[in-house]
């Protein structure tokens, strides 16, 4: 080996270590079962994927779905990767390294190659954290109002790097949350990249008067606001009652549900509805979002907003996609928040907590701002999942209403296994919201604006990954689709969907489908998949 391949590895491994543990208890942690050899199977995926492929997949600038093909359009427009997210999330819940090796294998082979302005990115990236450390990096690129907007620059040419790391959906913020989450500079980089060449749909959503910066009175003492990410502070006594004074963000969903501006309208074309809503409705969305009160001067106030946010994202998700009586339809887009809070200042961290519930609002309502029917969905979900071809234990449980003992095993076992790429990461996540807030009591959230929202406890993170698993699949009983199958329309309307629990196991398929989708969807895909490239192409599951 040459000493410039020694180096190139050396730097190689810099930026893709040994995952360190979370960085604060707010994170993330854990399961059991990591391994050497799974350790070794994830570092060769991150090498690889940093060498090889390009973050894009050179379709619709959106994040990539494996199972659910595009609709057709040009060569310029692009598709986001999640290669790595599906190895961090299957080797923080255990996986083996089989399973990390194997989904790699079937997510990489669609990927584009390296190159472009993106790779120049990387590389720069890569130094300045060298340089000045992740959160050096995070503050001056993301969060200063130098690289958010400049004198003398026009309104298009301005930088606006927090818009970009928070817009496509928060795919910038998901990447560099990995990388600072698992003490990965370059994961990292490739998310600060990817926020670099991120297009932005429109302009000046987020103005300048957002990156002054806050006085030093406002923030004196803010060092004891953060008790949690202090690794040897005192337990905190958990709160009865959320609503400590201010504007909840349960508030200001109540608000948008009685705002006729917001009520859903015919879709003219699916895939601008993300851009037609922020060039129209942007500026009101965020408004609603700056009535939102954070309220530096309050000690736990970053913590309170932080579950705020976690509980909005929870209620949206599983409140907003459940609908009494019928089918479970819901998105991941409203799910996730970053573990980055920990390496930011006070001013930064409002301004991305700010800037993540504005996005948050702005899915909401592209969704169709789905009502929020707490009650039933209090009392019709459960949290026991009912789980398929499952035997009944022989030995009588502890008690005859709990005959699963932790409802969240059964569940991140399937998902560690589950062919779509999103379950893992949405069933992960509930599961750590059910740690930090799984023992908030009925009325925890009584006092706020949104109707119900007092008959809400801990209970619906778990009712929610029972909906989540129930609607997407149950790895025992499906053999490759795990969400949606596709049938196009038309170019207006490019795809119907039909959930897969429509689809019983032997029953044939029919997908009129181009040719090219179905090609690039089954290639390098494992499983009992049957196809046939006719005029009408069948699938077998």
């Amino acid at each position: 080996m040459s000493s410039n391949e020694i180096t190139y590895q050396q730097n190689l491994d810099n930026l893709f270590p040994v995952p360190s543990l979370p960085p604060s208890l707010l994170s993330p942690q854990r399961f059991p079962g990591s391994s050497p050899e799974s350790v070794a199977a994830l570092q060769h995926v991150l090498k690889d994927n940093h060498n090889r492929y390009h973050i894009y997949f050179n379709y619709k600038q959106f994040h990539k779905c494996v199972f659910t093909p595009p609709p057709v359009v040009d060569d310029v427009d692009r598709l986001i990767s999640h290669v790595t997210h599906r190895a961090l999330a299957i080797y923080a819940l255990g996986g083996s390294a089989s399973l990390i090796k194997d989904y790699y294998e079937q997510d990489a082979n669609p990927q584009n190659m390296v190159g472009s302005f993106y790779q120049g990115y990387v590389t720069f990236f890569s130094k300045q954290i060298d340089e000045k450390g992740a959160a050096g990096t995070l503050e001056e690129f993301i969060f200063s109002e130098k690289y958010n907007f400049q004198d003398g620059r026009d309104v298009t040419s301005q930088p606006e790097m927090l818009f970009r790391f928070v817009g496509g959906a928060w795919h910038p913020m998901i990447h560099a949350g990995y990388g600072v989450e698992f003490g990965l500079k370059g994961m990292l980089a490739e998310g600060l990249a990817l926020c670099a060449v991120e297009i932005l749909s429109e302009r000046g959503l987020y103005p300048p008067s957002a990156f002054v910066p806050i006085p030093t009175a406002e923030v004196h003492g803010t060092g004891d606001l953060l008790s949690s990410l202090v690794l040897n502070a005192p337990p905190a006594t958990a709160p009865i009652i959320c609503k400590t004074g201010g504007v909840h963000a349960f508030d200001i969903i109540a608000r948008m549900l009685k705002d006729d501006q917001f009520k859903p309208k015919a879709v003219v074309d699916a895939s601008q509805q993300f851009a037609d809503t922020i060039a129209v409705l942007g500026t009101v969305i965020r408004r609603y979002a700056e009535m939102w009160t954070v309220d530096l001067t309050k000690p736990g106030e970053i913590e309170r907003k932080m579950e705020e946010l976690i509980w909005v994202s929870s209620v949206t998700y599983g409140v907003g996609g459940f609908d009494d009586g019928k089918a479970f339809k819901s998105d991941f887009f409203l799910l996730f928040l970053p573990s980055l809070i920990a390496y930011l200042s006070p001013r930064s961290q409002v301004s991305l907590l700010r800037a993540y519930f504005t996005m948050a609002l702005i899915l909401w309502v592209v969704r169709g701002r789905p009502a929020l029917n707490v009650k039933a969905f209090m009392a019709t979900t459960s949290i026991e999942p009912t789980i398929p071809n499952t035997p009944q234990a022989k030995t009588p449980p502890t008690t005859e209403t709990t005959p699963i003992p932790n409802p969240f095993l059964p569940l991140i076992q399937s998902s560690l296994a589950h062919p779509n790429e999103h379950h893992i990461k949405i069933q992960r996540a509930f599961a750590h919201f059910n740690t930090l807030y799984g023992l908030r009591p009925l009325g925890y959230l009584a006092g706020t604006e949104l109707e119900g929202a007092e008959l809400l406890d801990g209970s619906l993170f778990v009712r929610a990954a029972v909906l989540t698993a129930d609607a997407m699949g149950w790895d025992s009983e499906i053999v490759w689709f795990g969400l949606w199958f596709l049938i196009p329309l038309s170019r207006q309307c490019p795809y119907a969907l039909l959930p897969a629990s429509n689809v019983k196991p032997g029953q044939t398929v029919v997908i009129l489908a181009r040719r090219s989708w179905l090609r690039d969807l089954l290639n390098g895909r494992r499983g009992n998949v049957l196809h046939s490239l006719q005029k009408k192409e069948a699938l077998w599951v």
